[in-house]
């Protein structure tokens, strides 16, 4: 497959869809009150879709030029890679023998494949990407939640050896 530059109203769309793409995942993490949410993930994808439609017309043109060897697209588009890797790296906290913003940080890695996906045009790619992320957001969360137990309560309550009962108001035993 060559890649080449689009014109402007291919470019249109496909950053476009980009926006579709990572608003929907963004929507996903901004009900839940996640410290990146619709507008990170989008700027992240437009970023990233707007990036690779730079390294394509800058390749087109080096060809258009007669420039030997050809510019390689995949060099701007590795450094996506790693840039939003450092930006994902931001959101990332450790706090008190926990660490949060794991899932936070993926899903904005994750939009910027979107976004490169939508600026090289594989837009069936992005629908997969899309449509893989939200089930892993969402319906594996839920069986995760269900299957694993690791909120602060369970792990405190398990390392407590000196633990007191619950009591309700009246001052009996919760267990009784």
């Amino acid at each position: 497959m060559i890649l080449e530059a689009p014109d402007m109203l291919e470019s249109a769309a496909r950053l476009g869809m980009a926006l579709v793409f990572s608003a929907a995942i963004g929507w996903e993490r901004e009900q839940k009150g996640r410290s990146a949410g619709l507008r990170t993930h989008i700027l992240v994808a437009l970023g990233a879709a707007g990036f690779t439609l730079i390294a394509l017309e800058i390749s087109g043109a080096a060809v258009a030029a007669g420039i030997s060897p050809p510019y390689d697209p995949g060099r701007i588009i590795s450094t996506i890679v790693g840039g939003v890797g450092f930006l994902g790296a931001g959101a990332i906290l450790h706090s008190r023998h926990r660490v949060h913003g794991l899932t936070t940080a993926a899903g904005i890695w994750a939009v910027a494949a979107i976004g490169v996906a939508c600026g090289c045009g594989l837009y069936s790619l992005a629908i997969l990407m899309t449509a893989l992320g939200l089930a892993t957001l969402v319906v594996i969360k839920h069986f995760a939640d269900k299957w694993f137990d690791d909120s602060p309560d369970a792990v405190v309550s398990e390392a407590s050896t000196d633990a007191k009962p619950a009591v309700d108001g009246d001052g009996n035993r919760a267990d009784q």
